[in-house]
């Protein structure tokens, strides 16, 4: 059996929710689709979110998940595998359910894929971290490690240094020939300590990070390490749509309007879905903006059809 709503939103994080939440408090029949995988689960904490700065992201989406709630939008644990496009949508769930509706928001997010450097892993999170303004301010003043994974890795060395003096920057993999003269000259005007050779793993003791070991057995001491992992948009059913995408440093996205139009009529993307630098609060406001564009644009879809 196919059931069919106004609006079927495909991620649950917060963007989805928050799409979701303006399209349930508008009356429109809307599903949530939610794999249950938020990018941010690894994080104790989020911040910078103006008066949820400190909650944790469990916390946040269960409320959310409340909150949708309240105005009978409905939420299925299940992954969206296949979507196609008639005169609606037909989107087809892991467990076989098909469902249908008029307009599609994707909030699928993205995955980071890690440096494959022992210990990595284990402590993103925690004391490995990729984002200084999501964790810096908790870690400050502490000894920094920066884990390079692409010669673009020196913006982040340069940008961690506000929360501590004591920054090294381990080259890893990439030469130091493939550093600008600018870089070089802005990681001295900054204090951070150059560092090539490979890294062989990190060091932790007593379930706490203490150094980073190189191929050659030296160990720097360290308390932090930030990366910037991989990031790998998941556009496949925006892709199966047909919508246009577009390269970027850090993966290919979708081409959208301001409201998250996708280039495919109907379709929106929303959050980490259509950009790399959407934080939790960024996400829910294109959340919103979505849900209310889409509401608004089928209310005159309807009255034009009108006799």
């Amino acid at each position: 059996m196919t059931e069919t709503y106004e609006v079927i939103v495909v991620g649950g994080g917060a963007a989805g929710l928050s799409a979701a939440l303006v399209l349930g408090r508008a009356r429109r029949h809307t599903l949530v689709v939610d794999a249950g995988e938020p990018r941010n689960a690894p994080a104790a904490h989020m911040q910078g979110y103006l008066t949820r700065d400190g909650m944790s992201p469990a916390e946040f989406l269960a409320i959310g998940r409340e909150e949708i709630a309240r105005y009978g939008v409905e939420l299925v644990r299940d992954t969206a595998v296949d979507v196609t496009q008639g005169e609606d949508f037909a989107v087809e769930l892991a467990s076989g359910r098909t469902v249908r509706a008029r307009r599609l928001v994707v909030a699928t997010g993205l995955t980071d894929e890690l440096p494959d450097v022992p210990g990595v892993a284990e402590r993103f999170g925690k004391d490995v971290l990729h984002c200084p303004y999501c964790h810096g301010w908790e870690v400050r003043d502490q000894a920094f490690g920066v884990l390079a994974t692409t010669a673009l890795s020196v913006h982040q060395a340069l940008m961690v240094s506000q929360w501590s003096k004591d920054v090294t920057f381990f080259l890893h993999e990439v030469a130091e020939s493939d550093l600008a003269d600018d870089d070089l000259r802005r990681l001295a005007a900054a204090g951070v300590q150059v560092v090539p050779g490979e890294v062989a793993g990190l060091v932790i003791e007593d379930d706490r990070l203490t150094g980073v070991r190189l191929a050659d057995g030296t160990v720097h001491t360290r308390e932090v390490v930030f990366t910037a992992p991989r990031a790998v948009p998941q556009t496949d059913l925006l892709v199966q749509l047909g919508a246009e995408l577009t390269e970027t440093p850090f993966g290919a996205y979708p081409v959208v309007d301001g409201t998250g139009l996708t280039t495919v009529p109907g379709v929106w993307a929303v959050g980490n879905a259509m950009g790399f630098a959407e934080q939790v609060v960024n996400a829910a406001a294109g959340g919103y903006r979505a849900g209310a564009f889409i509401n608004g644009e089928l209310l005159l879809a309807d009255l034009d059809a009108t006799p």
